[in-house]
């Protein structure tokens, strides 16, 4: 897994700790009855709820994205064996090669 790929785990997953944080947060404050109160809570559960749709739709977006270069990738090794085989031969030289340096 690449760097950018952890930033981007991380950032989903504090993002979805923030949500329920909130969440729980304007649970815990019923009491509160002024209607500023009121207001402020009903934008931060505007702002929740889009946010959980938008964190929704991220994920879908990675995992048919996934799925779709998987499928590319199986498709290329069926329609090119000896040249899949070929590139895989080169990149494990060239790990093989660099790990032989260190």
């Amino acid at each position: 897994m690449s760097s950018a790929e952890q930033h981007k785990e991380k950032l989903m997953h504090d993002l979805t700790q923030v949500i329920k944080d909130a969440e729980e947060l304007l649970k815990n404050s019923e009491q509160q009855g002024s209607a500023g109160f009121q207001s402020a809570k009903a934008k931060i559960e505007h702002t929740i709820k889009n946010a959980k749709a938008e964190i929704e739709r991220i994920e879908d977006l990675v995992v048919t994205k996934a799925k779709d270069a998987a499928y590319a990738t199986d498709v290329y090794v069926k329609d090119n064996p000896w040249q899949s085989a070929g590139i895989a031969a080169g990149v494990g030289l060239l790990i093989g090669l660099l790990i032989s340096r260190k």
